[in-house]
């Protein structure tokens, strides 16, 4: 019987693409059920919707600072000069269909996609999954955030209105304090002097081809070191440094991601849909000479312009040159913070000395400075995004802008001290209780009488499945401690790491 028309075609991209190896290699691939693995799909799904959005987007915005009177379905700004950029965002907002449903869907997205890739990667922190092999994983991972931030940064400054225009003025001072070379770096940038003629051009350019393409590389990327280092998966019955259990790609996976893509699809769209975001027509169009009050940032970069409002108006001169240490010392510090959690692998197989391969996760509690760090440095940047709204915060409060602002001095320098050593504690306090269960098994509310009297409360054993993910992990040595580097045992004693 001769062969039909679709085998031959399948049999002929076999013998030249070899799908049908490649298939059966990859779509019986096991993935680990456990819920904290929704995160980057959370992130993945919600650039899908990016670059959806934003082709729709480009097709109607003006990426131009050209000058024109605004004659549109917005009354109130009627007759009023303004950028081509901005007139056409509102022309997109109120004249194209569906035009504002899909600029508040692109501004949700990227909201939620910073926040899906910052919580992702927290994530693997806590549970060590950084470790080797996955070291350039993670380093592909750091970049997808460090871009992301500064995508989303020219994203909101195309409008040119009076709000991202204010941000705009300050990434101009703040290039302009970096010595020697910041008036070169601004003028390379903006094209002139501020504001110029061509800054919304450029952006438009890194926003919509560059970064976008960049980002979509190291998503490839990222996803197929997945696929070749195997998931990580905590620790449990049956499940080793040597295998994964789970469900396979097909068809279970591939089911549950695709329903999960339209469920962040309709969230996202729902929340588009009923809570306003970015609405430029309050804001104005940009103009030199004024600033809009209250002016934030979205979230992700609150935490920069906390570092600016905080730090003391310090200048120092240099043989002529003026050093505006009020604004070079945050422009450097900003990179440092995220610079530090992009290394922390290596500087911790670099203090703790594990050179080996790790396939398990970790629970938090049996890695208690590794989970005093991340707990700091979240509190270091809830701190510093107090401090870039503390005009916001003062007048909420009914407190000085003085009074929040030396809060927030203090509050950098004292808060993740004491979050990291309250984590710590508890983690040690977490480990104790793991190992009085391991011990003694679980409390049952029972009382019982013994024969001479004295009055017991009856434990029940832990099954077999709890007891292995309560004493199935390996403690290497810590940052701090000089015990050995490994070492099986159910939980530390009283002070030990």
């Amino acid at each position: 019987m001769s062969a039909g028309r679709g085998e031959r075609l399948a049999d002929w991209a076999d013998g030249r693409l070899g799908i049908h190896t490649l298939g059966r290699k990859y779509l019986r691939k096991v993935f680990p059920d456990h819920w904290s693995f929704l995160l980057g799909e959370i992130c993945l799904y919600s650039f899908v919707v990016l670059v959806l959005t934003g082709v729709y987007l480009t097709l109607f915005f003006h990426p131009s600072m050209n000058e024109v009177t605004y004659q549109g379905s917005y009354v109130p700004l009627n007759g009023v000069r303004m950028s081509e950029a901005y007139a056409s965002t509102l022309d997109i907002s109120f004249d194209v269909r569906g035009g504002l449903l899909i600029r508040q869907l692109h501004h949700w997205a990227a909201l939620v996609f910073v926040a899906g890739m910052l919580t992702h990667m927290m994530r693997h922190f806590f549970t060590g999954s950084f470790r080797k092999p996955r070291e350039v994983n993670w380093l592909f991972g750091w970049l997808l955030l460090f871009l992301g931030l500064f995508e989303g940064l020219f994203g909101y400054s195309l409008p040119d209105d009076l709000l991202s225009g204010t941000g705009l003025r300050f990434v101009h001072g703040a290039l302009l304090s970096v010595p020697v070379v910041g008036t070169y770096l601004a003028m390379f940038l903006f094209g002139g002097e501020f504001p110029g003629d061509d800054i919304v051009a450029r952006f438009y350019s890194l926003h919509v081809l560059l970064i976008p393409g960049v980002m979509a590389a190291l998503i490839v990327a990222h996803l197929l070191l997945v696929v070749h280092h195997k998931h990580t998966q905590f620790a449990g019955p049956g499940r080793t440094e040597r295998n994964v259990v789970g469900t396979p790609f097909m068809p279970v996976y591939l089911a549950k991601a695709g329903g999960f893509f339209f469920l962040v699809f309709g969230v996202l769209a729902l929340i588009a849909a009923v809570a306003t975001i970015n609405p430029v027509w309050s804001y104005g169009p940009y103009r030199a000479d004024q600033v809009s009050t209250g002016a934030q940032p979205d979230w992700y970069l609150g935490f920069a312009e906390g570092l600016v409002r905080i730090m003391p108006g310090w200048e120092v001169t240099l043989w002529g040159h003026t050093l505006v240490l009020g604004v070079l010392i945050p422009v450097v510090v900003f990179p440092l913070l995220l610079v530090f959690i992009g290394v922390y692998p290596f500087l911790e197989a670099r203090f703790t000395g594990d050179r080996d391969e790790h396939h398990l996760l970790d629970r938090p509690r049996n890695r208690p400075v590794r989970t005093a760090i991340g707990a700091a440095w979240i509190s270091l940047y809830l701190v510093l995004l107090a401090g870039g709204g503390n005009d916001i915060v003062a007048t909420r409060l009914h407190l000085s802008i003085n009074t929040v602002t030396w809060a927030v001095r203090t509050g950098m320098f004292l808060v993740p001290a004491v979050v990291f050593v309250v984590t710590r504690r508890i983690c040690l306090g977490l480990q104790l209780s793991d190992r009085e269960l391991v011990a003694h098994g679980r409390a049952t509310g029972v009382i019982k009488r013994l024969p001479h009297g004295e009055y017991v409360e009856v434990h029940e054993p832990l099954d077999r499945a709890r007891l292995h993910t309560l004493t199935a992990h390996e403690r290497p040595g810590e940052l701090v401690g000089h015990e050995p580097r490994r070492q099986a045992v159910a939980g530390p004693g009283p002070g030990q790491e």
